[in-house]
C-alpha cells in the first residue's frame, strides 16, 4: 500500500469520531486544487496530495472551535496549528492532524510566466521532476524547481510538526540561503525616501479586497478587524497608497512573533503585490533578536507575548 493510500485508510478509520476532516480535492481546472471537506468514506475517495495543494487549511481552525475536526497537513500548515494551539485558538483533544512529507507546492505565478492564460492549459501530470502541462500547441515540461513556490526552496520544514498520524519516510530540510534573503537585502539597501517611493509604487495597485488578511492562517480578529473598525478608528476608506500600506505595516506588526512564513497572504494577493518581505523582514527581527521561530512548540510562548526583565540579544541604553 502506497503512503497515500494508508493515509486515506487512516482517515477512513478516524472519520466515525470527527465531525469531518479537511484535505484537497481536484479544484475547477487541471491546475488548481480546492480545500475538501470530507464527511464519508466516498468524500475521502476525492482527496489529492500533489504539489497543487496549496492552500494552507490551518486557517480554517479558529472557526470551527468546538468541532472535533481532522486535518490533512504539510509542514508548513503544521506550523500555523502549532501556533493556534499556542494561543488557545483551537484545542488540541479537538483535533487528529494527518500528514504526509511535501517536496513543495508550485507558484501559479511562475507557472503562468512559462505557458501564459492558465485556462489554456486542459491537463497535467507530476512527477518528482517535471510537471508537464498540455497546451493547444503541445505539451510544456517544467522543471519542478523552476516553477516551485520560494519558500519551498529553502523549506526547512517538510514534515508536519506533531502529527498524530504520518505516513511515508520523513524528508530532511532543505539546504539553501535564507528565505527572501536577496529580496530584503535589495529593500535594506535603500534609502527611506526611495523604499518609501517603492512601497507607494506597489500600493497603487491595492484594491483592499483583504484576501491577504482572509487567507492568512493567524489573522484571527475578523469580528473586528482594524481594516473595518470605527472603535477605534485606524484606517479611513481613501483609496490612497498611504492607507493601502497603514494596513499592511499593522498587520505585519500583529504577526511579530506568530508568523509561520507560509507565504498565503502573498499567493492570495490578485495583483502579486509582494507583501511578504514586509513579513520576512518582521520574521528575520524576531529571530535575530529572540532566537525564536514561531509554529515550532505548542508549549512555547511567543516572545511578544510575555516579558523578561533582561534579554540576551538587546541591549540596554543608558540613560
Amino acid at each position: 500500500m502506497s503512503p497515500f493510500d494508508a493515509l486515506k485508510e487512516k482517515i477512513k478509520q478516524a472519520l466515525p469520531d470527527l465531525d469531518y476532516v479537511i484535505g484537497w480535492q481536484q479544484g475547477f481546472d487541471s491546475l488548481h486544487a480546492t480545500p475538501l471537506f470530507m464527511r464519508t468514506p466516498e468524500d475521502v475517495d476525492r482527496l489529492i496530495w500533489n504539489p497543487l495543494c496549496v492552500h494552507n487549511l490551518s486557517t480554517y481552525l479558529p472557526s470551527l472551535k468546538g468541532k472535533k475536526v481532522g486535518i490533512v497537513l504539510k509542514g508548513c500548515d503544521s506550523r500555523g496549528v502549532i501556533e493556534l494551539l499556542q494561543e488557545n485558538l483551537v484545542e488540541r483533544e479537538n483535533l487528529v492532524l494527518f500528514g504526509m512529507p511535501c517536496s513543495g507546492v508550485v507558484d501559479l505565478t511562475k507557472i503562468r510566466r512559462k505557458v501564459g492564460d492558465l485556462e489554456r492549459v486542459s491537463g497535467v501530470t507530476i512527477d518528482d521532476a517535471a510537471l508537464v502541462a498540455t497546451t493547444p500547441e503541445g505539451e510544456v515540461s517544467m522543471p519542478r524547481d523552476e516553477i516551485a513556490a520560494d519558500k519551498c526552496l529553502v523549506c526547512q520544514f517538510h514534515n508536519a510538526i506533531e502529527p498524530d498520524h504520518f505516513e511515508g519516510d520523513p524528508l530532511p530540510p532543505s539546504t539553501g540561503a535564507d528565505l527572501g534573503g536577496d529580496e530584503l537585502a535589495m529593500l535594506e539597501a535603500m534609502a527611506p525616501a526611495e523604499l518609501m517611493t517603492y512601497w507607494a509604487k506597489q500600493m497603487e495597485r491595492c484594491i483592499r479586497c483583504y484576501a491577504c488578511r482572509n487567507a492568512c492562517p493567524m489573522c484571527v480578529c475578523r469580528d473586528h478587524c482594524i481594516a473595518q473598525s470605527r472603535d477605534p478608528h485606524w484606517l479611513t476608506q481613501e483609496d490612497t497608497p498611504r492607507e493601502k500600506l497603514m494596513f499592511q505595516l499593522i498587520h505585519t506588526m500583529h504577526l511579530a512573533g506568530r508568523c509561520i512564513q507560509c507565504g498565503e497572504c502573498q499567493r492570495a494577493c490578485p495583483v502579486d503585490i509582494p507583501i511578504l518581505a514586509l513579513r520576512r523582514k518582521m520574521d528575520r527581527v524576531i529571530r535575530e533578536l529572540f532566537d525564536y521561530q514561531a509554529g515550532l512548540d505548542a508549549k512555547a510562548t511567543p516572545p511578544l507575548s510575555t516579558f523578561q526583565v533582561e534579554e540576551a540579544n538587546i541591549k540596554e541604553r543608558r540613560w
